[in-house]
């Protein structure tokens, strides 16, 4: 569904969300002594154990030869179904208000192409109830495979920044400036704000497919993004069962940075279980994300 489709019950709803008025008092609170984003970051590193999702890519890629489903598709959908069973993960605050967002977006760069001083591009995603682990797979590398095809040509917010950097400097200061005012007070045009990767639910770095582990990565105050995760390498490790038994695990590390004004730390921890589950249980990307995972949480 577009994002045009949405429209404003209220005066405080904007186009990319909807105003929340039942709010504890500590949200209130935080959002005016707090009002950056980058003040109130909580950073959290775990490990996953991606041993069954593992056996379940390599049975799956072995169905399909033709077609390489990968642990970043798989990640970004499990992220997508982590949202929608958790919706206050999908929420954001922006002008001391806090909204809940019509959609699910996910968002991440990509290299235009392999090499030392390549561009990157701007990548985002929508995925509706109905999509599933491989048809978010297509639509990942189909959007990004286009790109590659013509690295020299840009879209979206990708030729928006590019137009804005060509502006002399006092003009572009105080088109920024601008832009914050009028975000300030929802009234940001859609074309600035729709393919900004700054405006998703979840930007997701997958540094793993450049043998880098994952990192810390700051939260920005400009647009709306509450959470940002990295994904790192791929890698065994011996872990000590529930058993008592030590085994060779597949282990992924994992770097989520979070607005805290959003929800509590009960609410995160219990949505990390989600994550750790869904990759227990990979099969569940195979259903549709509007599906109930049936996860108990305890």
């Amino acid at each position: 569904m577009s994002i045009h489709a949405f429209k404003r019950e209220s005066i405080k709803d904007r186009p990319d969300g909807k105003y929340i008025k039942d709010i504890t008092g500590i949200q209130a609170l935080m959002m005016n002594i707090y009002p950056n984003r980058t003040d109130s970051e909580v950073y959290l590193s775990d490990k996953i154990d991606a041993t069954e999702l593992m056996k379940y890519l390599e049975k799956k890629n072995a169905e399909h030869p033709d077609y390489k489903t990968t642990l970043f598709h798989c990640a970004l959908t499990a992220l997508t179904r982590m949202v929608k069973e958790r919706p206050c993960l999908n929420r954001f605050i922006q002008g001391r208000r806090m909204y809940q967002r019509y959609e699910i977006s996910l968002s991440f760069v990509a290299k235009r192409l392999f090499k030392d001083g390549a561009e990157e591009a701007l990548m985002v995603l929508t995925p509706s109830d109905e999509d599933t682990l491989d048809s978010i797979s297509r639509q990942i590398v189909g959007d990004v495979t286009q790109m590659r095809k013509n690295p020299a040509k840009k879209t979206g917010s990708d030729a928006v920044i590019d137009n804005l950097a060509k502006l002399p400097r006092p003009l572009l200061m105080l088109v920024s400036k601008l832009i914050r005012i009028l975000d300030f007070w929802g009234h940001l045009p859609h074309f600035v704000w729709e393919t900004d990767v700054n405006y998703s639910t979840i930007l997701a770095s997958n540094l793993g497919s450049i043998k880098c582990p994952s990192v810390y990565h700051h939260l920005n105050n400009y647009g709306t993004n509450s959470i940002m995760v990295t994904i790192g390498t791929l890698h065994k490790e011996q872990v000590l069962m529930p058993d008592g038994s030590v085994q060779v695990r597949d282990m992924i590390d994992i770097g989520a940075t979070l607005d805290e004004r959003i929800a509590d730390g009960f609410y995160f921890a219990r949505s990390l279980k989600l994550i750790k589950y869904i990759f227990a249980n990979p099969e569940l990307l195979d259903q549709p994300i509007g599906t109930p995972s049936e996860f108990e949480y305890k």
